[in-house]
């Protein structure tokens, strides 16, 4: 099911609505051809005054009118979502071929050669609501739209007016301008709407980068803080130890073993700075884990009511978050992800799931192994923690981490000591 069903699971939100926004347009080319096919396929086989050969005219004219629509909307499209320039060309020809097509239909009906009425209204109407459609695609400003569904409903109209048809062209108007206003309305709205999708993935994406563009900010500002002035001492007093070894001048040891304790003061600081990086708090990874996997697209459920627990139990824990999410972001398809921490008879329960088990290669897949769970076995076992990992049902993957708590003893289950296949 997921091989079939991965086309559209695997795309983010804009995509879907992309895709879904463009199919709806592309679907509208064979709703013209129906809506107008019909009446002329019938008005050519002598059920009407229409002769045969006017009503294939018509026919090639409406396919090809069609064609044109689904066009000029894709290329639309492609200007909504920034892969082409606005198709002024294309929107242009369209609006010229209604024009001269809306001339010639109301030609032919003034002079006898179309003598259906109703057959000459429904093209005219049809195709003019369709061209409104497309050319409001290409726009961005609702006045601009407004004027689009004006200029088509009066080109559709003033033919049959100028040709002494005063009511059926104030009919024709009023009809245009009211479907091809409610058309045009949907037309833009869906523009819009995609434009606004586009625009949000695109914050989404860029907020998770400036996330971690400022954590990488945050942690060359503590080392340089910290090995800037050392190393510049460092740095002089190398020099003045060179100078003095030069002039043959015992003191020269001295400031090279003053070198030796400031190089050796540096080390020790920097393995702060990084242990501050390295030891993981379980409240900040669970807040961590709920931003990051929200910015990726993923719903995150943290539901961790049990926080009050021994330092040791907390960063073990918060390593298992830490990597499970690191795990759901590069594996599989999740939309999904629940973490849960309970403690409780004695130890404390930390479980993970995501539903993106079931994609191909991914973080449930049989096959594939790596090392972050087997790190996270090594940091639980320290604390006599265990340590469970697999796909679950339905189509999920399930991580869960048991740790006693101090002054309890929790028995390691009998399969721990199998190999597991994990993702």
């Amino acid at each position: 099911m997921s091989a079939m069903t991965g086309w559209w699971t695997r795309r983010s939100a804009a995509g879907k609505v992309e895709l879904y926004t463009r199919w709806t347009f592309h679907l509208m080319a064979p709703v013209e051809l129906v809506a107008l096919g019909g009446p002329l396929l019938s008005s050519g086989g002598g059920r009407s005054e229409t002769g045969t050969g006017p009503a294939i005219g018509l026919i090639l004219w409406v396919l090809a009118h069609s064609a044109l629509c689904w066009a000029v909307s894709s290329r639309a499209l492609d200007h909504t979502t920034d892969r082409r320039a606005r198709p002024v060309r294309p929107a242009v020809a369209l609006a010229a071929f209604t024009l001269l097509t809306d001339l010639a239909v109301a030609g032919l009906w003034a002079g006898g050669v179309l003598p259906d009425e109703s057959l000459v209204a429904s093209v005219l109407v049809v195709t003019s609501v369709f061209t409104a459609g497309a050319l409001v695609l290409c726009l961005d400003r609702v006045r601009h739209m407004a004027y689009a569904v004006g200029g088509t409903a009066l080109a559709a109209a003033l033919p049959v007016i100028t040709l002494g048809h005063v009511p059926e062209g104030l009919i024709t108007l009023a009809a245009v301008l009211v479907g091809g206003g409610a058309y045009a309305s949907a037309c833009g709205f869906s523009s819009w709407l995609l434009r606004v999708v586009q625009e949000l993935e695109r914050s989404r994406d860029l907020k998770a980068r400036l996330a971690v563009a400022e954590e990488r900010l945050r942690f060359g500002r503590d080392l340089h803080d910290v090995m800037g002035r050392n190393l510049s001492v460092i740095a002089l007093k190398s020099e003045l130890a060179v100078q003095l070894a030069r002039r043959g001048r015992p003191e020269g040891v001295d400031q090279m073993v003053e070198v030796q304790r400031i190089a050796q003061e540096s080390q020790r600081e920097v393995r702060e700075v990084v242990r501050g990086y390295r030891e993981a708090d379980l409240r900040v990874e669970l807040e961590g884990a709920r931003g990051v996997l929200d910015a990726a697209g993923i719903d995150c459920a943290v539901d961790a009511p049990a926080l009050d627990l021994p330092a040791g139990v907390q960063s073990a824990l918060g390593w298992v978050v830490r990597e499970t999410t690191t795990n759901v972001l590069r594996h599989g398809d999740a939309r999904r992800c629940a973490i849960t921490l309970r403690a409780g008879d004695g130890e404390a329960v930390l479980t993970v799931e995501n539903d993106g088990a079931a994609v191909p290669g991914g973080a449930g897949a049989p096959g594939r192994t790596g090392s972050g769970l087997a790190g996270l076995r090594e940091r639980l076992r320290a604390v006599d923690g265990t340590l469970e990992a697999g796909p679950a049902e339905p189509h999920s993957f399930l991580v869960t981490a048991r740790v006693p708590l101090p002054g309890t003893a929790a028995p390691r289950p009998a399969h721990q000591e199998k190999k597991e296949t994990v993702a």
